[in-house]
């Protein structure tokens, strides 16, 4: 079973297993407006929680996508770079933008569940 957790600058988290799957939301995407290019980090790439993991840009702005959690990069979804717009169309399925091999699952515990990015929302 997975768990998706989310951040204030709504990125989210799909944890399953030691890896996350990590993704723009759709309230994001909305923001941004059409997605024409993603940038997408190295294999192998170390980020640090809060720290820059890509970049997406839209006709509106350029915007950093940032890790959610530390770890390193053990893989990308290559098909955005053909096809940004995925990022819009389906921003929690094959939108997502790449996967960490967390280095400390605690690290989990500052983010935000579904029903309380819900609630985030509502304030916003």
């Amino acid at each position: 079973m997975s768990e998706t957790r989310y951040t204030k600058d709504h990125e989210y988290i799909r944890i399953e297993g030691d890896t996350g799957i990590v993704g723009i939301t759709d309230f994001a995407q909305g923001q941004l407006g059409d997605v024409v290019f993603v940038e997408l980090p190295s294999l192998g790439k170390t980020v640090a929680k809060g720290g820059e993991a890509a970049v997406v840009e839209s006709v509106k702005a350029a915007s950093e996508v940032y890790a959610p959690v530390s770890g390193e990069v053990v893989a990308v979804n290559s098909e955005l770079e053909g096809a940004p717009g995925t990022v819009n169309e389906d921003p929690s399925g094959k939108g997502w933008f790449l996967k960490l091999k967390l280095s400390d699952a605690a690290e989990l515990e500052g983010l935000m569940s579904e029903a309380e990015y819900q609630n985030y929302l509502k304030t916003l």
